[in-house]
C-alpha cells in the first residue's frame, strides 16, 4: 500500500517525484505529498485527494530544489486529512519523513517522545519515526536514523531528508519493498519498479535491513545495523509501452485484453514443441519432489482463488493431500508442516505481508518453499527456496486479471510437472493437456472479439440490481469466487459465490427477483445438478445470468441472459470462464461511473496486515 519516491541529481526534483508517483496511483491513496531541500531548510507540501491536488499547490509553491521524497498515502492510523498525509516533520521541522508499513510499537514509542518533551501534529504512526531521528540527532543524520530504527518494531520503508544532510536522501527496508534506481547521474527510490521505468532500468533491489544513501555522488548500500552490504544492479527489460494505457480508457480493460498474451508468455519456453513440459528453472530434482507428501498452496484474495483452482486440479492428478489456504489465517491455525512438506506461495507482487508471513513460518518449521509470483527481484522471490514466475508484465489495475489468468497457467504447468515426476500421469495424458493448454490464447481471444459487445449489453441492463449471486460446483465455483470479488472490487455491487449445493443449507431464502443470479457452468460430471440447482432459483423468481460453454441446450433452456464460452477440457475452462466474468464487472463499473483502476479503500499490493 502506498507509494514512496524520491530523486536526487541535476533536475529540479519535484516534477520527477511527482511523475513517479503517478505511475504508483495504483497502490491506492487517500492524499499526497513532498518534502525538499531548498536553501538549506525543508519544505513540505501535501494534500488530500488525488495528486493533481497537491501538483496545484507545489506548482504554486515554486520550489527551487533538486534533492526530494514524495508519498502517497493510504490511511490507516489516523483518518484522511492534511495533517496526517506524508512528510512528517519533526520538532524544528528539519527532518522530513515518509513511511510505508506499520509501527506496531508506535504507542509507547509516542508517549516515551512526549515525555522527553517532543510535539506531535497528527494521529499517524509514522511521525514518531520523525521525532525519533529527532531525538537521536548529533550532528550525523545516518547514525541518527539508523538508532531510531532500532527502537521501532514493525514494518518500514522510509525516505528522509533533511537539513542537516543537505547533501542527499536516506532510504531504509523492512518488510515493505522499496527499489534505488541509477541513472545517468541521477538516483531514485521508489516503492514499485514501475515508478522507475521512464528514467532507469538500473535497480538495486533493497532487502531487508538494508539502508542505501543517495546523493549527486552516486548511491552508497550497508545496512541500518551498520554493516557494509554489496548488492548487484537488476535490470529491468519490461516493456514501458506494457505499464501505460496503450489507448484504452482503463487499465483494466486494457489488462483483460492482454490475457491472449500473457498467457502464450507464461507458457514460453516450458511447454516444447514435441507437447512436454520443461520447468528445471525451479531447482526441484525428481529426488526432491517425489519426497513431498502434503502440498500447500498460501495466497490472498485474487491469487488465493487460483490457489482454489490449483488445489482441485493438483489433488486430483496428484492423489497427494493438497491444501489452499488463506495467507492471513495461516499461521495462526499451526498449520501441520514438516520436511515433507512443499509450500506454494502465489503472490502477483511478490510483497503480500501475510503470504510472505507464511512463507517465513513455514521455512521455520522445516517445509521447502516454492514461489509462483509475478514481479522479478520482489520479497517473495528472492526468499522463498524456488521460484516459478507468471510473466505477466506490469499490472496496474488494482483490480487483478491477467496476474490472475497467469497464475493459473503457472499453478497447471507445476501440477503437470509433479504429476509427470511421481507418475500419477502418463506421457500421452500430458501431452493431450499440453495440446489442450495451447488453445487457451486463441480461444481467449476468439471469446473476447465475439462476446465483448454482448456482455456491454448485459452490464447495461443488469448494473441496477443491488444484489449479486454467483453459483457453481468445483472449479466453477472458484470462478464464482473470483468473478464476485471483481464486481465487489470496481462496481461496489454486493456479490458472493456460493457452491451451488449449498444453496438449501441458507442462501436460498435470500433469493428475489430483485437478485442477478451469474450461474457459472463448464464442468461436464457436475451439468446435471448444476442445472436443478439453478430450477430452483428459477422457482424463485431468481434472474439467471448462465455463463456455459457455446452449444450447452440444457444450459439455454434455463437461462434469461447467456454468455458462451468456447470449449476446451474441464480442467482448463477457469481460464476462459473468468473472462466474461472479468469483462462484466468492468463493463458494470463503467455504467455505473465508478473509479475502476483505482477502486476506493483498497490498495494494489496488500503489505500490512
Amino acid at each position: 500500500m502506498c507509494g514512496i519516491t524520491a530523486y536526487v541529481g541535476p533536475r529540479l526534483c519535484l516534477p520527477i517525484v511527482l511523475d513517479e508517483l503517478k505511475r504508483l496511483e495504483y497502490r491506492g491513496y487517500d492524499s499526497a505529498g513532498v518534502a525538499a531541500i531548498e536553501d538549506g531548510r525543508v519544505r513540505v507540501i501535501k494534500s488530500v485527494g488525488k495528486i493533481k491536488n497537491l501538483e496545484s499547490l507545489v506548482d504554486e509553491a515554486n520550489v527551487q530544489s533538486t534533492i526530494g521524497i514524495s508519498h502517497t498515502r493510504w490511511a490507516t492510523h489516523g483518518r484522511p486529512s492534511t495533517v496526517n498525509a506524508h512528510p512528517h516533520p519533526d520538532c524544528k521541522e528539519e527532518i522530513a519523513v515518509v513511511h510505508n508499513g506499520i509501527i506496531e510499537n508506535y504507542m509507547a514509542l509516542k508517549e516515551w517522545l512526549i515525555s522527553e518533551g517532543h510535539r506531535f501534529r497528527s494521529e499517524t504512526d509514522t511521525e514518531v519515526l520523525a521525532h525519533l531521528f529527532e531525538h537521536f540527532m548529533k550532528g550525523n543524520l545516518e547514525e541518527a536514523i539508523r538508532e531510531g530504527l532500532k527502537k521501532v518494531h514493525g514494518s518500514y520503508a522510509v525516505a528522509v531528508v533533511s537539513s542537516h544532510f543537505p547533501e542527499g536522501i536516506i532510504v531504509a527496508r523492512k518488510d515493505s519493498p522499496l527499489v534505488v534506481g541509477v541513472g545517468e547521474g541521477e538516483f531514485y527510490a521508489a516503492s514499485d519498479i514501475p515508478a522507475l521505468l521512464p528514467y532507469t532500468r538500473e535497480v538495486y533491489l533493497l532487502e531487508d535491513g538494508d539502508m542505501a544513501v543517495l546523493t549527486h555522488d552516486g548511491v552508497r548500500l550497508g545496512r541500518v545495523n551498520g554493516s557494509k552490504v554489496e548488492r548487484s544492479i537488476y535490470h529491468v527489460d519490461w516493456d514501458l509501452s506494457a505499464a501505460e494505457k496503450g489507448g484504452y480508457d482503463h487499465f483494466m480493460i486494457k489488462e483483460i485484453h492482454e490475457q491472449p498474451r500473457t498467457i502464450r508468455d507464461t507458457m514460453r519456453g516450458r511447454v516444447t514443441d514435441d507437447s512436454k513440459l520443461n520447468l528445471s528453472e525451479i531447482g526441484l530434482s525428481a529426488e526432491q519432489l517425489n519426497r513431498f507428501n502434503r502440498f500447500y498452496i498460501v495466497a490472498c484474495g485474487t491469487a488465493y482463488h487460483a490457489g482454489m483452482v490449483g488445489k482441485y486440479f493438483m489433488e486430483k492428478h496428484l492423489r497427494v493431500p493438497v491444501e489452499a489456504a488463506l495467507g492471513s489465517e495461516f499461521r495462526y491455525r499451526d498449520p501441520i508442516i514438516d520436511d515433507k512438506t512443499l509450500v506454494i506461495v502465489v503472490s502477483q507482487s511478490g510483497e503480500t505481508a501475510d503470504t510472505l508471513a507464511a512463507l517465513r513460518d513455514s521455512k521455520q518449521k522445516g517445509a521447502t518453499t516454492l514461489a509462483v509470483v509475478n514481479v522479478v527481484g520482489s520479497t517473495i522471490a528472492r526468499e522463498a527456496d524456488h521460484v516459478l514466475y507468471t510473466w505477466a508484465g506490469p499490472e496496474i489495475c488494482v483490480a487483478s486479471t491477467k496476474a490472475y489468468v497467469t497464475q493459473l497457467i503457472a499453478l497447471y504447468l507445476l501440477g503437470m510437472h509433479l504429476a509427470t515426476i511421481k507418475r500419477t500421469l502418463s506421457e500421452p495424458q500430458i501431452a493431450e493437456m499440453v495440446n489442450a493448454m495451447r488453445e487457451l490464447p486463441e480461444k481467449v481471444e476468439q471469446h473476447i472479439a465475439g462476446q465483448e459487445e454482448h456482455i456491454i449489453e448485459i452490464a447495461r441492463e443488469l448494473c441496477r440490481h443491488p444484489a449479486f449471486f454467483y453459483l457453481g460446483r468445483g472449479m466453477d465455483w472458484v470462478t464464482g469466487m473470483e468473478g464476485a470479488l471483481k464486481l465487489k472490487e470496481i462496481a461496489y455491487i454486493y456479490a458472493e459465490a456460493f457452491a451451488a449445493g449449498e444453496l438449501k443449507h441458507g442462501p436460498l431464502a435470500l433469493i428475489t427477483g430483485e437478485v442477478a443470479v451469474a450461474c457459472v457452468l463448464t464442468q461436464s460430471d457436475l451439468s446435471d445438478k448444476m442445472i436443478s440447482n439453478i430450477k430452483e432459483v428459477k422457482a424463485r423468481e431468481g434472474l439467471i445470468l448462465m455463463v456455459c460453454r457455446e452449444g450447452d441446450q440444457n444450459a439455454a433452456s434455463v437461462a434469461d441472459y447467456m454468455i458462451t464460452i468456447p470449449s476446451v477440457t474441464d480442467a482448463f475452462m477457469p481460464v476462459l470462464a473468468i473472462i466474461p466474468l472479468q469483462l462484466l464487472a468492468y463493463y458494470a463499473a463503467k455504467e455505473l461511473g465508478c473509479e475502476i483502476d483505482q477502486p476506493r479503500n483498497l490498495a494494489k499490493s496488500v503489505t500490512v496486515e
